[in-house]
């Protein structure tokens, strides 16, 4: 039996009637009449008889029906896994992020999309860029979340957002009115250094150059968020991300413009040679609008 033939099969015998399983299958009673002459066919018996206006089931029919239910549900589930893939509901994403990321932008983007999403599954992953890189290339993730990444052959990337550097400081250090800080106010306090490992580091030290030998450096941090932790305990002041910046509140922090800016690009990286499902096309989307307000905020 064919499929369309089954799921007429089905429908008359589970409704008692050729009209009632034409209604159930959106379609006319003589194309439900037809499907079930050409089954009874091809079968080479009768699956219903014909008593005074009504079809009775044959034992024949009553067999079938058995085996014609569990491939029936088959079907049924399988057209539920259809259209849950269509539209992003189900599967298994996996993300990798730079540390700035997975303090709080990342957390909020997962937890918003499992709410309108909850067969969805996430791994997350923190990564430094190169470590990234290696782990799209190697298709052990998905998706890479990081700040202007640099051209890496095999690896496509999308921007989500634009971004700058700002300065933060202890809210006992004192840096007057200014609306921002050039790099020559950093000089009179103490300094949390950042090595000039990614891409960003390589843009601060090139900003810090002309400073460098008259920073007041006190502490070496590897991360961004590290520095601002840094800076909380002791007056001191750094450079950092505006997200970081923002995430996990500001506490007895002062954050300020740079003058001139100091921008740069939020970026998401993917695999050239994969294509992304429907669900991870659809968290990048969210993943925009997550940061765009987060930056807004």
């Amino acid at each position: 039996m064919r499929l369309r033939q089954i799921e007429v099969f089905h429908a008359v015998y589970s409704s008692g009637s050729m009209t009632s399983a034409a209604a159930l299958l959106n379609v006319s009673q003589p194309s439900v009449s037809k499907v079930l002459a050409h089954a009874e066919q091809q079968l080479g018996y009768l699956l219903f008889d014909r008593l005074k206006g009504k079809l009775v089931p044959t034992p024949e029919a009553h067999r079938l029906f058995a085996h014609v239910s569990t491939v029936y549900r088959d079907v049924d589930r399988l057209r539920h896994v259809a259209a849950n893939l269509r539209a992003g509901n189900s599967g298994r994403i996996r993300v990798a992020s730079t540390p700035a990321f997975g303090l709080e932008v990342l957390p909020q983007a997962v937890a918003s999309f499992r709410s309108m999403h909850d067969d969805i599954v996430f791994e997350i992953e923190t990564l430094h860029l190169d470590q990234m890189q290696e782990a799209l290339l190697e298709s052990r993730v998905d998706l890479g979340l990081a700040f202007d990444p640099v051209a890496t052959p095999g690896i496509d990337t999308e921007t989500l957002a634009s971004s700058r550097f700002v300065a933060i400081a202890h809210s006992s250090i004192e840096l007057g009115d200014k609306p921002a800080l050039q790099a020559g106010d950093l000089c009179d306090h103490p300094f949390v250094g950042l090595n000039s490992r990614g891409p960003l580091g390589r843009i601060l030290s090139a900003y810090l150059e002309p400073v460098a030998d008259q920073l007041k450096i006190v502490t070496w941090s590897e991360t961004y968020h590290v520095a601002k932790a840094l800076v909380a305990a002791e007056p001191s002041i750094t450079i950092a991300d505006e997200i970081t910046a923002r995430s996990g509140g500001s506490g007895d922090l002062q954050i300020l413009q740079l003058d001139p800016e100091l921008r740069f690009d939020i970026k998401v990286l993917r695999l050239a040679a994969l294509p992304l499902s429907i669900a991870a096309q659809n968290f990048v989307r969210h993943l925009r609008q997550t940061v765009g307000r987060f930056l807004q905020g």
